[in-house]
């Protein structure tokens, strides 16, 4: 029987269209849809169970994006030809869909749900990551999953001015944006994103047009809905509430963490603070009402959560007090050190309140970039950065498990927020660490402090220093508060958490996560522009440590040097299986690197030993080294036959040139050992080819004062042949 299909069509204004279509493939899935743009395909479905499991009090939200490479018309790289393990693409794609759709699910759903996207068919014009939100959405539209506030994503750029959705890779090149915006109808939920130094207006304006878009494509997800007609909502097990129990629970427990909330006390003494007065609380119901009453264990701790974050949003709402005592505005105590570490090649500490950064520069050659392998890219970075969150950090003992999506989005947007501002001409890779020693709120923008700093210290010549600030908010509806420099329970209770970085010029990335329905655009207003009076206070007191990046790098850092050859040199530069190049690096204690580009062989010299360095220099100017005609050059004599003497030129050792017995003097010469021998040194003229036997052809005797004319026919008497 052929199926029954339904399929709408966004026009994006500009000749392209993106496709949904429903009712085709993965039919025993909730809702799934293939999401086309060009020849790009995604596949998405969406799965819930009917009943939540017990005792679970949050939402067990799964999203999965993979691409697939015989989507490409590729196999897959390494030993095993299967696809593996998500890449750190394929984790920030499902990390962009993940945020927007979480804070839009029922707050009382807790069914277990898994979103699956895959990309099915790649376009080299298509980037699939800008369809993947819109695809999620789709797919939970045509089911009966009750997700009932439709979003979609789409990425923004700014090409020569003018604002574009979803541009291609090459206009991406050429852009100064590369936002990702995800929206409901009525607000803006997620921004990520990098820029090349725009103002807080112009991100507003980029924003702004996104959400124009976003609208039409919500409004076709609606219209598919509505067409298939047979659509309903499905009814799910509300929380069990008991406003008895609640009522009890905040009438002894809400003036209690209020009067804390008011103490302004360090992160450890509020936390035990606030267990104690939850125990006092479960101390108010006896033995035999837990008994009687299975639920009630878990309301109580379900009502002690909401009234403790009820009385700390108050406390902020009502006084403007924050949990360490600081005003909305205020910034946390900053110290920081660089050269921390003696044995690399940079490094430096950031502290704020009670967020630190420690992180680590190492330069390399070419050879140590990350490649990049995908279905939808391939290439390599020469700037990187990797960002560890140990449990320690938090006071926590947890099993290590692996790099965890959160530090991989954490990483991405500190290096999205620095690789800007590493000049182009850089002929390093970089690869910047950041261990989080300590964390108390915003330790992705401890990662982009202390990441200036200890670029600056290895000597990396910056184009502008970098810092970035994580703002709050709190809001009851009508009253709200901006929070500077949020701490982690006020990220926890909060609304909003708005990463901003840039240099004193402009923003240079972002990441905004909302936990209500949306976000009003006189709110994202203000705080960013009370993000950019932090990002300055704080840029301040990097400068104050260190003003200006190091004039070079540090005696243990490696120095890396550029030079080329003639392409078709290189197979003599490497020798026989590498031979002479293997030698080379042993000689010198350097690396090089030797790659061909059209008709030059590039060649990077990296080492700590200057010697060596200039060695390896100078046996490319060996190799590359041609005489000019007429031109005078210091010679060495290294070998001696009977017609003459092989001789090498000391500017290019291995250079060498027969200098013939007729060339040695004026005089007749018998023997070339009647004029020079073994290691003499001397200058001579370069004659060029001699046309006779089509070989090099040097003169000593040119550069020397020619005997008199009459001397001369003396010498032809006595010597008629000669």
């Amino acid at each position: 029987m052929i199926p029954k299909v339904f399929q709408e069509v966004i026009d994006l204004g500009d000749g392209r269209t993106i496709t949904i279509e429903t009712g085709k493939l993965a039919k025993q899935a909730d809702g799934s849809v293939v999401v086309r743009m060009g020849d790009a395909m995604l596949l998405a479905t969406a799965v819930s169970a009917r009943t939540a499991n017990p005792g679970i009090d949050f939402l067990p939200l799964t999203v999965d994006y993979r691409e697939k490479f015989a989507a490409a018309g590729r196999f897959p790289g390494g030993f095993f030809k299967r696809e593996a393990r998500p890449s750190d693409s394929e984790v920030l794609t499902m990390r962009l869909v993940d945020r927007v759709l979480r804070p839009l699910f029922p707050d009382d759903y807790h069914a277990e749900t898994q979103i699956m996207i895959q990309l099915m068919s790649h376009d080299d014009n298509v980037m699939p990551d800008a369809l993947t939100g819109l695809a999620a959405s789709a797919a939970l539209a045509v089911s009966d999953i009750p997700f009932y506030n439709l979003i979609s994503e789409v990425r923004v750029g700014r090409v020569d001015g003018q604002l574009v959705i979803n541009p291609n890779r090459e206009q991406l090149e050429k852009s100064d944006i590369d936002m990702m915006i995800g929206a409901s109808k009525d607000s803006v939920c997620m921004v990520e994103g990098e820029m090349k130094e725009i103002s807080e207006a112009e991100m507003i304006e980029a924003i702004k047009f996104a959400h124009e878009a976003i609208k039409v494509q919500i409004e076709a997800q609606e219209r598919m809905r509505a067409a298939i007609g047979t659509l309903t909502y499905r009814e799910y097990e509300a929380e069990k509430n008991d406003e008895a129990v609640y009522a009890k629970v905040k009438a002894f427990a809400y003036d209690k963490y209020y009067a804390v909330a008011q103490e302004a006390s360090a992160k450890s003494e509020r936390g035990e603070k606030f267990a104690l007065i939850a125990e006092e609380v479960k101390a108010l119901f006896s033995e035999e009402e837990y008994a009687e009453n299975a639920d009630l264990k878990e309301l109580v701790g379900k009502y002690i959560y909401k009234t403790q974050k009820t009385a700390v949003r108050n406390v902020v709402l009502e006084q403007g007090i924050r949990l360490d005592g600081r005003k909305t505005t205020e910034i946390r105590p900053i110290w920081s050190e660089i050269d921390y570490l003696p044995s690399a090649h940079g490094s430096a500490v950031f502290t704020r309140g009670e967020t630190q950064a420690l992180a680590t520069v190492t330069l390399g050659t070419s050879r140590e970039a990350n490649v990049i392998d995908l279905p939808s890219e391939q290439g390599e970075e020469r700037f990187y950065l990797h960002y560890n969150f140990p449990p320690f950090s938090t006071g926590e003992a947890k099993p290590l498990r692996g790099t965890s999506r959160r530090e991989v989005g954490h990483g991405n947007l500190a290096q999205r927020a620095l690789k800007n501002m590493i000049p182009a001409d850089c002929p390093y890779t970089i690869r910047v660490v950041s261990e989080v020693l300590e964390s108390n709120g915003s330790s992705s923008m401890a990662t982009v402090c202390s990441g200036t700093l200890a670029l600056m210290d290895a000597g990396i010549q910056m184009v502008k220093p970098v810092s970035g600030i994580a703002m709050g908010l709190i809001t009851d509806g009508e009253k709200f508060a901006v929070l500077s420099d949020i701490l982690g329970d006020e990220d926890h209770l909060g609304d909003m958490d708005f990463k901003v970085t840039g240099t004193a010029d402009g923003i240079t990335a972002c990441q905004m996560d909302i936990k209500i329905d949306g976000l009003r655009y006189d709110i994202m207003e203000q705080a960013l522009s009370q993000a950019r009076d932090g990002r300055l206070h704080i840029l301040n007191k990097i400068i104050e440590t260190i003003d200006a990046p190091r004039a070079s790098v540090k005696p243990k850092a490696p120095k890396i040097i550029m030079s080329s050859i003639p392409a078709s040199m290189i197979g003599a530069f490497i020798g026989p299986g590498g031979k002479n190049i293997q030698e080379l690096q042993k000689a010198t204690e350097t690396t090089i690197v030797l790659t061909e580009e059209g008709d030059k062989g590039i060649v990077e010299i990296l080492g700590t030993n200057q010697a060596g360095i200039d060695a390896v220099l100078a046996r490319i100017e060996a190799m590359v080294f041609k005489p000019q005609l007429g031109e005078a050059y210091e010679v060495k004599v290294i070998k001696m036959l009977d017609f003459g003497a092989v001789v090498e030129y000391t500017k290019a050792p291995g250079n060498e040139v027969l200098l013939h017995v007729s060339e040695l003097a004026w005089e007749r010469t018998e023997k070339p050992t009647d004029v020079v021998n073994m290691g003499d040194v001397f200058m001579v003229k370069y004659l060029g080819i001699d046309p006779k036997n089509r070989k090099e052809k040097v003169s000593r005797k040119q550069l020397l004062p020619r005997p008199p004319r009459e001397e001369k026919k003396e010498i032809k008497k006595e010597n008629p042949q000669g």
